[in-house]
């Protein structure tokens, strides 16, 4: 596992058909893409700050991974040694402000790609987690589990996932994919306590 600089951060959208569902969407037929930059990320050993705009701010946790090397126009050969290390995220989201985005047909970034919307947890070896097409995962809010999360249930596999972003943007050594949240997003506050789990990694964090 290689010490890398992230580039940018590519996300995606609806991956489990019960957020989807939550959250009053269609289920997608494809990848929904959107971004955040570097300077989104955060590290989840630092309290996270409320943004002072947007209105409620909402957790998503999802599985990172991050890639080691270039991908434009990947094979699924390519893919499957691309992923240099995985870990647990959370996509911050101004849910209000991205209402009122979605009502009028604009792009989401106002409410997903400002300063620390990007919470990232140590990177750790992939190594021991397979294809990643079973890999168990949680996020606590004050020790009560909020979400619950199986890659299992995807919408599109991590792979799958790869080769698409690799079409439609290109993805470079550093750059980081966080590939969907479970269903049980919801709101967050100062003085909540997050806990990320994975496998037998733990990280707690926050919010200020």
């Amino acid at each position: 596992m290689k010490n890398l600089e992230i580039g940018k951060v590519v996300c995606v959208g609806r991956n489990y058909a019960d957020h989807a569902k939550e959250l009053g969407n269609e289920v997608p037929s494809q990848p929904i893409l959107f971004m955040k930059p570097a300077s989104a990320v955060v590290s989840i050993n630092e309290a996270i700050q409320l943004p002072d705009f947007g209105g409620e701010v909402h957790f998503e946790a999802e599985l990172c991974v991050q890639v080691g090397k270039d991908l434009v126009n990947a094979s699924m050969d390519e893919v499957k040694t691309a992923i240099n290390a995985v870990t647990l995220g959370l996509d911050l989201t101004l849910r209000d402000l991205q209402t009122k985005l979605k009502s009028k047909g604009h792009p989401w970034e106002r409410s997903k790609a400002f300063a620390g919307s990007c919470v990232l947890a140590d990177w750790v070896s992939p190594n021991g987690f397979g294809d990643l097409t079973q890999v168990h995962y949680q996020l606590f809010m004050n020790d009560e589990c909020k979400q619950d999360g199986d890659t299992a249930l995807m919408l599109f596999p991590i792979y799958e996932l790869l080769v698409d972003i690799s079409k439609a943007f290109g993805l470079q050594a550093g750059d980081v994919v966080m590939t969907g949240t479970p269903k049980g997003v919801g709101k967050i506050t100062a003085g909540d306590k997050l806990t990320l789990v994975l496998d037998e990694h733990r990280w707690a964090t926050e919010v200020c």
